[in-house]
């Protein structure tokens, strides 16, 4: 890794502290309940509370708002009071985290979207720095992150997703270090054995960065299932490095090198992801309280049938879950299809109101869960490059960013075609990392390599620098109606790029 390592921590904590700023900036505003929120923050109160979520009385948004607490149906029966839901528990407890703190209130069930989108950032900006080598580009990307509009949104609104696309970004991170260090380690092989002082085939360790991979993805998949994309696409990709690395090393059968090797890679990429999983459950299991919980007819079985019962019922909850999400084709006006989620042509109006505060007869209020057209648009156009790079020279880099992005897309194909399934364009929040990725390995071929012309290297870096600048005032322009300002109904007209967007 060149440069400074001082300055490779330095600017990555800025811009993930100038993304913090913008996020944790009236998080509380606005004072309501917001799209989903309804849901998510009154769940997470229950998790915290009870170990699992439950039911709630009528009217319980507007008491939470007005402070009060008791918002919870009492039963004689605990099972008539548990609340089936559809979502893994992992999302509510981090939600949870910050009602623990600062209360059931907005800025309270909105504080650790907003810690984990700006975590993000900083784990962004570092992945991107690994890959390029380059602390400038690796600034570049957290910047570009810190200012999409959807990322920024979803950073201050207790949905799940934000929570989803940091474990993603957290596991892609693991596995570029464990890449570097596992090179490395076959490069040391690669000399003792040529000095003699090295067995036949090099042994890779027990590669701790794999297993903080696993165990960020089987995070993701405790906060929605679509994580399962992601253990698939990038457990075959850490598989292909290794292989790639092992035929630069000139072994034998790199497709299948060692057996421990791969017996600890299934586990850590495998193995690990589900029993994390599982262990989200742990107030469900830990507790009467959850859906499906046959609580007292496990207990009477004693410690084996106990442990045996609850593994049943829980199993039997998990497949209520997946009947569920195979079968949601009910219709939504925000809703749409994935096909047109890079082009943002139907964004989700997370809140709207028309209040009369902004010195203008008609006012609006909003908060529009879209991207920064400049960066999306931007994005698809990198996303292009990056297979015709991929293609031309086989660049690992641009294969990871590619297979990071379809892996957040392309499955939602098949659930849009197959089962017509409900779907919104906030679900391709993990894949706009990845196309951060891809638009700051242009930057780097724009400028070309340190040695390269200078004048084709100045050329570059203005070019890149206009794009950031671009950004940074679209976001600008846009960020009334991502941050709820009210603002003239006319200026909020003007912000609307497409009619679809109203």
């Amino acid at each position: 890794m060149p440069g400074s390592v001082l300055w490779g921590w330095v600017g990555p904590i800025s811009v993930a502290l100038f993304g913090a700023v913008l996020r944790f900036l009236r998080l509380d505003t606005p004072h309501a309940v917001v799209f989903d929120e309804t849901y998510y923050a009154k769940d997470a109160f229950a998790t915290i509370k009870y170990g699992a979520e439950r039911q709630f009385v009528e009217g319980a948004d507007k008491m939470l708002l007005a402070g009060n607490e008791n918002i919870f149906k009492q039963c004689a029966n605990v099972q008539d009071c548990a609340a089936y839901v559809v979502h893994p528990p992992l999302g509510k407890w981090m939600i949870g985290l910050g009602e623990m703190i600062f209360g059931v209130n907005p800025f309270g069930w909105r504080f650790a979207a907003a810690l984990f989108g700006a975590l993000s950032i900083l784990i962004i900006a570092r992945v991107a720095r690994r890959m390029t080598r380059s602390t400038l580009l690796g600034c570049a990307a957290g910047f570009l992150l810190a200012l999409d509009g959807l990322h920024f949104v979803l950073s201050r609104t207790a949905l799940l997703d934000i929570f989803l696309t940091f474990w993603v970004v957290a596991a892609f991170a693991c596995l570029v270090a464990d890449r570097d260090h596992m090179r490395r380690r076959l490069a040391d092989w690669h000399e003792a054995f040529l000095a003699g002082n090295a067995p036949a085939q090099p042994s890779l360790g027990w590669r701790p960065w794999r297993l903080a991979a696993g165990l960020c993805l089987g995070a993701a998949t405790a906060t929605k299932w679509t994580g399962v994309f992601f253990i698939i696409a990038f457990g075959v990709m850490s598989l292909l490095w290794d292989a790639g690395a092992r035929r630069v090393a000139g072994l034998p059968r790199p497709y299948l090198g060692r057996i421990r090797d791969l017996s600890l890679a299934a586990t850590w990429l495998g193995v690990v992801p589900v029993l994390t999983y599982i262990a989200s459950f742990a107030g469900w299991f830990a507790t009467p309280n959850g859906w499906g919980r046959n609580w007292e007819t496990a207990v009477a079985k004693g410690p084996v049938g106990f442990v045996i019962d609850s593994l049943g019922s829980w199993f039997t909850y998990q497949k209520q879950v997946l009947s569920f999400h195979t079968g949601l084709a009910s219709h939504h006006p925000y809703q749409s299809q994935p096909w047109q989620w890079p082009l943002l042509l139907r964004p989700v109006a997370f809140f709207y109101e028309t209040p009369q505060t902004c010195g203008e007869p008609n006012c609006s209020w909003a908060v529009l869960g879209t991207g920064t057209p400049v960066i999306w648009y931007g994005g698809l156009i990198a996303i292009l490059a990056m297979v015709a790079w991929y293609v031309s020279t086989r660049d690992w880099r641009g294969g990871a960013v590619l297979l990071g992005y379809l892996a957040g897309w392309l499955p939602w194909f098949y659930f849009a075609i197959a089962d017509n399934r409900t779907m919104f364009l906030f679900y391709a929040l993990p894949m706009v990392p990845f196309m951060v990725l891809a638009i700051v390995l242009v930057f780097g071929l724009i400028i070309g390599p340190q040695d390269g012309e200078p004048r084709r290297r100045t050329a570059g870096a203005v070019a890149a620098g206009a794009f950031a600048l671009l950004a940074l005032v679209n976001f600008g322009w846009l960020y009334p109606i991502l941050a709820a300002e009210p603002i003239p109904y006319e200026a909020w007209h003007a912000r609307m790029l497409f009619r679809s967007w109203i």
